[in-house]
């Protein structure tokens, strides 16, 4: 069976365009021919107002299978502006990918030995270079930044964190001291280009379920270590978002008891020059039942109910913790301090019964074996922080039905004149909701992507949906259709994986609404 991969998306600019009525239009379209014999994988890197970049993969995927890379650049109109070309020894098989401003880079390794290679594009003109070297044999990778000509590579060797830092230069290769430990795994590597320093965050659940911010130079020296950690909040996962010159903000998620399943959000600054025990009474914890609008995607008896059961526990001095798994996407900056938007979310399940072995003894019900099947989302949240971390309104938007096998960000956020755009992707349609605070300013709407013009066209199937807020008032959605050109000349589909530049207006309001909008 033929497989198709798409490595989501990721996003750098989003700016501000115009006010209340609104709608969706779509202002181009790109299709990329598939070719359904071949193993191949797409992956898309939105540029902001310099365009968006279209990999496409061949081979790669088993042992042995060189990897052929088409980088294809487009600008905005989605008008190609040049394409580049990389084929990989077959010893070598691509694992992590990672982009920055001004360049591309893709992480191979060597099968069964300590040898990587790193291929790195120039955004600008698709030139093409390969820097090779040796890491520590056995190391599992699951990270990967770069700085300047310095590759940070973090994952395991023998159960244990490491993170290494390569030099594109003369090829050498440091270990940031003070992570290989037991019990401690790495939560997120995040750079700081101005400063050239990496900052590698990590967990444990030994001594109270720490969790730590260590940072490090350009010479792979730490420079500082700063602990939280506490009997009543465990933090899970951390996002860095540089405020100033001088500070940090750091926020994510938390629990209180050491487990993947969060109670709430949590937002601290951070001095770059402190070190040592974080003070806990500086650390701000947010519960989900303190948030204003965080039950919004529920219908409204059972809102009331959940409310009138958080109201009942508050009048006998009980708290009312509620357990959600999220993915907390990185912080936004904007003009009143930061945005958090994260995405609740649920794994499910399948099970099948076990049939008994023909002739054993009956000794009871047959068994279940239970396996994954998707991962189920429910509703994001939106949160605005000033510039000293204080929670300045939170917001809900509802997901319907939505699955992916892959647990990434499905829900994309756009700021326009004050007011934010939330969309996301569904079976074809674009599903988008207008806040503003805590004020929704228009209810969820669809709207219908399309093949084209030409109305005989008709999209029979979409898969591995994605979108991008790309700059401005423009969004990108991409992924896998299978179109009919004409259904009078029979059934025979077409595959492409598509490119759609979507515009939303926040136009003023006048006229009949629903004549203006083109979605449902």
């Amino acid at each position: 069976m033929t497989a198709r991969l798409l490595f989501l998306i990721s996003w750098l600019l989003m700016a501000a365009c115009v006010p209340v009525q609104a709608q969706m239009e779509q202002a181009r379209r790109l299709e990329l021919p598939t070719d359904t014999g071949e193993n191949e994988s797409f992956d898309v890197t939105t540029l902001g107002e310099r365009g968006v970049l279209v990999t496409i993969r061949k081979g790669g995927f088993y042992a042995n299978d060189p990897a052929e890379f088409r980088f294809q650049a487009y600008n905005t109109d989605l008008k190609e502006m040049w394409t580049a070309q990389f084929k990989s020894d077959g010893r070598f098989e691509p694992r992590l990918s990672y982009h920055n401003t001004d360049f591309l880079y893709w992480l191979f390794q060597e099968v069964n030995t300590d040898n990587i290679q790193i291929l790195r594009v120039n955004l600008q003109d698709g030139i093409t270079e390969t820097f090779t070297g040796n890491l520590l044999d056995g190391l599992v990778m699951s990270h990967f930044r770069v700085v300047d000509n310095q590759a940070y590579i973090g994952g395991t060797h023998n159960t244990r964190p490491v993170v290494m830092a390569f030099s594109f230069f003369d090829h050498t290769t440091k270990v940031l001291p003070g992570l290989y430990a037991n019990h401690i795994e790495i939560s997120s590597i995040e750079v700081d280009p101005v400063r050239r320093e990496v900052h590698v965050l990590v967990h444990t659940q030994k001594r109270g379920c720490q969790f730590s911010v260590r940072s490090y130079g350009y010479d792979a020296k730490p420079i500082r270590t700063l602990e939280f950690g506490g009997e009543d909040h465990n933090l899970i996962s951390g996002k860095l978002l540089t405020v100033n010159n001088d500070e940090l903000m750091l926020i994510g998620n938390y629990s209180t008891d050491c487990t993947p399943y969060s109670q709430g959000i949590y937002v601290t600054r951070i001095s770059h020059g402190e070190t040592g025990p974080a003070d806990a009474d500086r650390v701000q914890y947010i519960e989900f039942s303190a948030l204003q609008n965080f039950f919004k995607y529920l219908k409204p008896k059972q809102q009331q109910k959940m409310q009138a059961r958080i109201d009942k526990r508050k009048q006998e001095n009980r708290d009312t913790k509620f357990r959600y798994r999220l993915i907390v996407h990185d912080p936004i900056l904007t003009d009143e301090g930061l945005l958090l938007v994260a995405e609740v979310y649920y794994p499910q399940y399948r099970g099948t019964a076990l049939p008994y072995v023909v002739n054993a003894p009956r000794v009871g019900p047959a068994a279940v074996d239970r396996y994954f099947d998707t991962f189920r989302y429910t509703h994001a949240i939106v949160c605005g922080f000033d510039r000293q971390g204080n929670l300045l309104w939170d917001n809900c938007l509802a997901i319907q039905d939505l699955e992916s096998a892959e647990l990434t960000e499905m829900v994309q956020v756009s700021q326009q004149d004050g007011k934010l755009v939330m969309a996301y992707p569904h079976k074809g349609e674009i599903n988008t909701e207008v806040i503003q605070g805590n004020r929704t300013v228009r209810e969820v709407e669809k709207y219908s992507l399309k093949v084209g013009a030409n109305e005989k066209q008709k999209i029979t199937d979409s898969e591995n949906e994605n979108l991008a807020a790309w700059y401005g008032q423009y969004f990108l959605a991409c992924g896998f259709q299978k179109i009919i050109d004409d259904p009078r000349q029979g059934f025979n589909p077409r595959e492409v994986f598509y490119l759609n530049k979507l515009t939303y207006s926040l136009a003023e309001k006048s006229g009949d609404d629903k004549a203006s909008r083109t979605g449902k």
